[in-house]
């Protein structure tokens, strides 16, 4: 099991932001943020058929289409179907994450982790993408963000639906590996405590970063590390609050957490740091991170991304960080 050694660096490029996340982009915008990835040397990319009921994959598809096959890891996701039929996008369900995309394409979502359901999002999302093969597939947001008290209901639908399928598909060799891609400790918790099926890697979006680490450190990172299931971290920004932005979880930042980056930055500033170097790098430090892999819709945020991974950050930074109780004690970080 993990992913790592498949993996064609530690940074990736995650394209949730390309189905309208927040904002309408325009295509031009987006293909030349997925161009301007390429050329900055990317070669890991991830998707979703939630992103924009499916416009994340259709975008990045169509730049992809111009690359060798061969050269770069794709990674999409399962849970979601999305349907000829048109909703309005600013009244769908989203849980906690209500509006995300409501610039995205009408088409209906529908929410099904059976066998059936997980085959179709497959093909569906091949044909999206206009590509032959995927390497990795993410079972979607089994958590509670999404379904509150009913999650559990939803992770054992996945349990004997997607997992199944897809465990069979990687023995089969059509996939490369498999795993959950979820925005909460819990779901991934209760995996590894499974004796079968075995994912290779989890995606948690949200759970290790500079400003939310504590959970995950007590017990799932130490656990997967044990089993070999890498992490790749998906939203080490915080929702971009961590980059310059305003949203931390999705939505507006609360006053608390925009004074815990304040504190942050103004640590940063003393130590001549990019506080996007912070947050990428600490995100990276711990054994069981595979890669990192942060969004954006506009190509100069991908070169920041770049220079942010090879930025050298002082170990000076870090142990005020611990003095400051800003990050946990025993949170790794990065060596000299």
């Amino acid at each position: 099991m993990g992913i790592s050694s498949m993996l064609p660096g530690r940074l990736g490029f995650g394209t949730a932001p390309l189905g309208n996340m927040f904002r309408a982009i325009p295509d031009e915008e987006a293909a030349a943020t997925v161009q301007a990835a390429w050329d900055q040397g990317i070669r890991y990319y991830d998707t979703a058929p939630f992103y924009g009921a499916g416009l994340s994959e259709i975008r990045l598809g169509e730049v992809l289409a111009g690359k060798p096959r061969d050269e770069y890891v794709l990674s999409t996701k399962v849970g979601r179907v999305i349907l000829d039929e048109v909703e309005d996008p600013a009244h769908r369900d989203l849980g906690e994450k209500g509006g995300i995309f409501e610039h995205g394409r009408p088409n209906k979502i529908l929410n099904d982790y059976s066998a059936d359901a997980t085959k179709r999002s497959i093909e569906d999302s091949l044909k999206r993408l206009g590509t032959d093969r995927l390497d990795i597939v993410w079972v979607h947001d089994v958590a509670q963000d999404f379904y509150g008290d009913e999650w559990v209901a939803a992770y054992e639908s996945a349990r004997t639906g997607a997992f199944r399928v897809l465990q069979k598909l990687r023995e089969e060799g059509v996939i490369k590996a498999w795993g959950l891609g979820v925005n909460r400790v819990e779901p991934l918790e209760l995996t590894l405590d499974l004796d079968e099926p075995q994912p290779d890697a989890f995606l948690l979006a949200g759970r290790y970063t500079l400003l939310d680490h504590e959970r995950a450190l007590q017990r799932l990172l130490p656990a997967a590390t044990e089993q070999n299931v890498d992490i790749v971290v998906g939203g080490p920004y915080s929702s971009g609050i961590l980059a310059g932005g305003q949203h931390f979880e999705y939505q507006q930042a609360p006053p608390a957490i925009i004074e815990k980056v304040e504190r942050i930055k103004a640590l940063a500033a003393r130590h001549g740091v990019s506080i996007k170097a912070a947050a990428l790098q600490f995100a990276l430090a711990h054994p069981a991170t595979a890669a990192a892999i942060p969004g954006a819709t506009r190509p100069s945020r991908i070169a920041e991304d770049v220079t942010a991974l090879n930025e050298t950050v002082p170990a000076a930074f870090w142990a005020d960080l611990r003095t400051e109780r800003l990050i946990q004690p025993d949170a790794p970080v990065p060596s000299a």
